[in-house]
This record gives structure tokens, sequence and C-alpha cells, in this order.
């Protein structure tokens, strides 16, 4: 029985790491394969905001779930401390007696092995296979494998393969400028986003994609229109321009539920309503939406207050909300009298432009005989002093 082991801390766990379990299944053709992500490395210390052991475990089901008789293994997660392979060997040995053992490892772990813990032990309780990491990487292996061999019986595989040119450590960088979703399976990007992990914030081209679905037909000009306009408002009053591009993408990604879901999602999500939003579901998608962003984006304080005021305003905004509820209301498919008026105000003062759009909007509402929502007049209200 051949027993292949590919341990590591897989933070996060990436597509190199898929492609290089599915170049040793190729390669060694194991009775069974383990991915064994540790509980705490021994060499070296998690960065800031990396997800924590059982976070890591789920990642990596996700990162292998699609690789055939690959199982992912919590027996390191299980066991206090440091998380050395020489103790997992141990275990492995005890279980399954008289079987190989390989261990799978790439150039760097191969190369430094002599720094491992037990080393000698491991030489002589497992078959080590080594995934080449560079193309001219050959030689050096080579030459460490013929001294091992030499001078300790070691037995050692070489696995030829072509890997990917992408590192934990990179990639935790990309994710903290809102790239990488290219290095990482869907899922488990999605589950990254979703929990913050790493600091990263979400590729907008991925988001965009992942939020298309919600938005009915007319609603995705009128989407592009907000965020290019937060964005261009975000960069001239100092905000954070990807944060505004962020609740610019999804303040409306419920906006096309009818009342019903719509209902739905506030009983789902704890949502109280007074008979005004019950009775008007237009209001409804800014607390719903604020929410759903909440749950499958993982987005901020910040986003989630920007998305949840984008429609009523209130009283005392943050310079986000501002942008956001003026970037809905004045994005370029919009065309009514006074726009260009509002619009050209968004450059000069933000709290003005928040007066003349609050006003604006209660003299519709009242021309077309509709209700005027509290919270919008506690917003004019608050405003009205900047006329």
């Amino acid at each position: 029985m051949r027993i292949a082991i590919y341990g590591g801390s897989f933070n996060p766990p990436h597509l190199g790491h898929a492609e290089a379990a599915r170049a040793a299944v190729t390669a060694l053709k194991p009775d069974r394969f383990l991915i064994v992500p540790t509980n705490i490395p021994p060499h070296k210390e998690l960065e800031e905001n990396s997800p924590g052991p059982e976070a890591r475990l789920e990642l990596c089901r996700l990162a292998f779930r699609e690789i055939p008789d690959v199982e992912v293994s919590d027996l390191e997660i299980r066991r206090e401390g440091k998380s050395y392979t020489a103790d997992t060997v141990d275990i492995l040995r005890g279980e399954f007696p008289g079987a190989e053992l390989c261990l799978v490892m790439g150039t760097d772990m191969f190369l430094s092995f002599r720094s491992w813990y037990r080393w000698q032990y491991l030489l002589e309780s497992c078959t080590l296979a080594v995934l080449s990491r560079e193309e001219d990487d050959r030689r050096e292996l080579e030459t460490f494998k013929a001294a091992l061999e030499a001078e300790h019986g070691a037995r050692v595989l070489l696995i030829p393969h072509t890997p990917l040119p992408m590192s934990s450590s990179e990639i935790r960088e990309k994710l903290r400028l809102g790239l990488g979703a290219d290095c990482l399976s869907p899922e488990v990007y999605g589950c990254v986003i979703r929990c913050g992990f790493y600091g990263a914030k979400p590729d907008l081209s991925w988001l965009r994609r992942m939020t298309a679905p919600y938005l009915s037909a007319d609603r995705v000009a009128h989407v592009a229109g907000v965020e290019s306009t937060a964005v261009r408002l975000a960069a001239h009053w100092g905000e954070d321009p990807d944060r505004a591009a962020v609740a610019g993408i999804l303040h409306d990604i419920t906006k096309a539920l009818k009342r019903e879901k719509q209902l739905k999602l506030c009983e789902k999500y704890g949502i109280m309503l007074d008979n005004a939003e019950r009775e008007n579901p237009a209001l409804l998608h800014a607390r719903t939406g604020a929410e759903l962003a909440r749950e499958l984006f993982g987005v901020s304080d910040a986003v989630y207050d920007a998305i949840r005021w984008h429609t009523t305003g209130k009283p005392d905004m943050t310079v986000l909300e501002k942008i956001i509820y003026l970037a809905d209301y004045t994005e370029p498919t919009r065309n009514f009298s006074g726009v260009e008026e509002l619009r050209a105000l968004c450059l000069e003062d933000l709290d003005r432009a928040m007066a003349l759009g609050l006003k604006m909007s209660i003299e519709d509402l009242r021309e077309r005989g509709k209700p005027i929502f509290h919270d919008t007049m506690d917003a004019y209200n608050w405003y009205k002093k900047y006329n």
C-alpha cells in the first residue's frame, strides 16, 4: 500500500498547489493521497489576517475537491502544538504498518530537508517525492538526491512537471491589492473575500461577474454608471475609490426582487419593518441589499452603511454614504430637470448637493402623489441648512 502525504500551511491553497497534487497523483498512483494542512507551521509564523487552522482546512477542502482520490486530512489540525511532519509520519506508520509513505514536496523544501525536525528518521521511514519548482532546477535536485542516497540510503523520486509560477506569499500581497482571483479556485477566492482573510480587497472584475446574475437587464447600465460616478467622486473628495466601487457595484443587488422575496429576506436577516416599508417594497432593497452584500462578499461596515442608506439618505452621513446616494441620483443615464446642476454641485460641496438632491426627491414624490418616507424627511431636515 502506498500513501502519499502532501503537507504545508496552504496559506492560501492556490492553483499551483492543486496542479502539484495532480502531478503527484499521476506519477505516484498512490492508494491514498492525503493533503495535510498544518496546525502551527514549525518554521514560520503565519501573517496577520491569515485564517486559523480550521478555516485553512476548509479552504483546502475547497481547493482540492475536484482532484479524484485526494483526501484532505485534519490529522495535524487535531494535534495540538507545532505540526512536525515526523509526528504525522509516526501516526500514519502506526495506523498503516507496512505501507510505503511518500512525502510530496517542492524544490525549496527538498533542498532544505536537512533542517527538518528528525529528518534522518523521515529518510528511514519515507520516500521523498519531489516536484521541481523551476524549469532549470533539475541539476541541483539531482545532485542533492544523489548525496542523500549515497550518505543515508534515501529513497528519492523526482516528479517531472511544469509548475505554475505562483507562491502563497505573492498571492497574499496581490489579495491585499484587489488582485489574485486568477491564482485561486473560484470557491477559495469567494471564501477569502467573504471572510476577509489576508485583508483581501475584492477584484472588481470578479465582483461585477458575480453580481451580474442579480441584476435585471435595465439595471446593468445604471449600476455601471453608479460605480463610475462613485469612483470619480471618491477620488475628488479623498475617499477610497475601491471602496466606492464596491458599494456602487453592489448597491442594487436585490433591486430586481419582488415584494414577497424582499420580505422573506427581511425575515431571514431579522430586519424589523414599519408599515411604510411593508407597503413600499422600493424602500426594502437598500436594507436587504446591504445584508446580502455582507453575507456573500463580506463587505466592510462602511460599505454596508453606504448601501443601506443609498435610497433614503439619513442625517449626518459619512463621505462614502453621501457619495453613493449622489452617484445613484446623478449617474450618466439619469435624465431629469436639474440633474446637471446637481452633478456640478457634487464636485463643489457634498452637503449642499445632499440638500438639493433630497429636496428634488421630495418634490418629485409629492408631484407623483407618493408617500415620503420618514428617513428621507429626517435627512432633508438635517441637510437643508446647507441650502
